[in-house]
């Protein structure tokens, strides 16, 4: 936006901000999130307080330091009542779990470490945050962030103290992190339809485990290893020869890779699904739904452990779930796959269209990171992360919020939408 525009949006900004920052105790303090968010959504390469403080007529640097680093006022309800305000507006197809990484130079900023780096596509120095995001076709708004505090900051208390990590956060699992965030989330009174995960997520068995035990459908890709039986598969239990303990059952037949399953239908089994309209016209691609079981030595424990504790025991059966698969024409092989414990009976082109849904964030972060800066913070601080964080979140909601009111009363309006399928019981 220029600096035009931000003039002719500063009434509605300033209800918003009365609305958002309600839970900020001092008046300065609202005042300075206000001027904050002008100055994330004017025009400007770096999102950083000093350009962004020099751009706002009304910008004092040491107040924005102040404000962003070392203030105390707490992000948490002002992210809460954006959420609560953002899922209605959106009406959400879908929550997506994500992760994004903010490449770092030297060793304070929180949590920082040399791990995988997707803004690079390799192992860098970055820090990463895990999301979750209310999504549709129409729009997305982060719901709620995690920062990832790598293992190794979890046992160097000088550098927890300089950045000011509260001590009860310690190491955990991005995929912990996404599931304590739905926790959260649904302490907050929201649910999601549908969850939605790239391979990062849907590889984990305990994290489609844990959507499992939410009773939380779920369509989330997988990687072409993932092994599987066929739905109609059943174990067996040898002959009891009266001594010992009784045998177990098993399936009998190695697990084959989703990429063997789907290649065995043979690609005549794939029919064309359009999941919705893109800049050059309907997007299409041929797709097979099949019914699996995922096997692997994780698997196969937690569907045991799930039995056990219902009834004391288990027939060995693995649970059964959706297989969707990909094959573009002109491929020599299925390029996409993704699981889903919808209820068997779901449309595979509702399948296509949740598991494509993701596209909208990717869309909106490139907004997030390079139009309203997420990734231009320079301090180095947990609370300064945490605020900054929180301020790029509302702006992308405002001016979300600015783009669906003009598309209220269309035919695509969120309010319209029908409600996804429910879920197998």
């Amino acid at each position: 936006m220029d600096a035009h525009e931000v003039n002719r949006a500063r009434a509605k900004l300033a209800l918003f901000v009365a609305d958002v920052f309600a839970s900020v105790p001092r008046k300065d303090q609202r005042a300075k999130g206000d001027c904050y968010l002008r100055g994330l959504m004017l025009d400007g390469r770096r999102k950083s307080i000093q350009p962004m403080a020099e751009r706002l007529p009304d910008g004092n640097e040491q107040n924005l330091q102040q404000f962003v680093n070392q203030s105390t006022w707490d992000p948490v309800p002002v992210r809460r009542r954006i959420a609560e305000r953002m899922a209605p507006q959106i009406g959400p197809d879908a929550w997506a779990v994500d992760d994004v990484s903010f490449p770092k130079d030297g060793k304070m900023s929180v949590a920082v470490a040399r791990q995988y780096c997707g803004a690079l596509g390799k192992r860098a120095n970055c820090q990463v945050a895990v999301s979750v995001h209310a999504v549709s076709d129409t729009a997305s708004c982060p719901l709620q962030w995690r920062l990832f505090v790598p293992q190794e900051w979890a046992h160097d208390p000088e550098r927890r103290q300089k950045t000011g990590i509260p001590q009860e956060v310690g190491h955990r699992e991005k995929w912990r992190l996404a599931l304590d965030t739905i926790d959260e989330l649904a302490g907050w009174g929201l649910v999601p339809p549908v969850v939605v995960a790239d391979a990062g997520y849907g590889q984990n068995a305990d994290f489609r485990d844990g959507l499992d035990g939410r009773d939380i459908g779920y369509v989330v890709a997988i990687r072409s290893d993932v092994t599987a039986h066929p739905h109609d598969a059943r174990p067996l239990a040898p002959p009891w020869s009266g001594n010992g303990r009784k045998p177990q059952p098993r399936y009998r037949d190695t697990p084959s890779s989703v990429a063997v399953l789907a290649a065995g239908q043979g690609r005549q089994a794939f029919a064309e699904v359009s999941w919705r309209e893109g800049s050059r016209g309907p997007m299409r691609s041929p797709f097979l739904a099949l019914r699996v079981r995922p096997a692997g030595v994780r698997a196969r424990r937690l569907a045991r452990a799930a039995a056990t504790a219902w009834d004391g025991c288990w027939d060995g059966v693995l649970p059964e779930v959706t297989l969707l698969v990909e094959w573009p024409e002109g491929a020599e092989a299925p390029t996409g796959y993704w699981l889903s414990n919808l209820a068997a009976d779901t449309p595979p082109a509702e399948l296509v269209r949740l598991a494509k849904v993701r596209w909208r964030i990717e869309h909106d972060y490139r907004e997030l990171k390079h139009g309203l800066g997420l990734d231009h913070f320079e301090g180095r601080s947990w609370t300064g992360w945490h605020h900054h964080v929180t301020l790029v979140t509302a702006a992308h909601a405002f001016l979300t919020e600015q783009r669906l009111a003009s598309k209220a009363d269309t035919a695509n309006s969120p309010s319209t939408r029908s409600s996804t399928p429910s879920r197998t019981c």
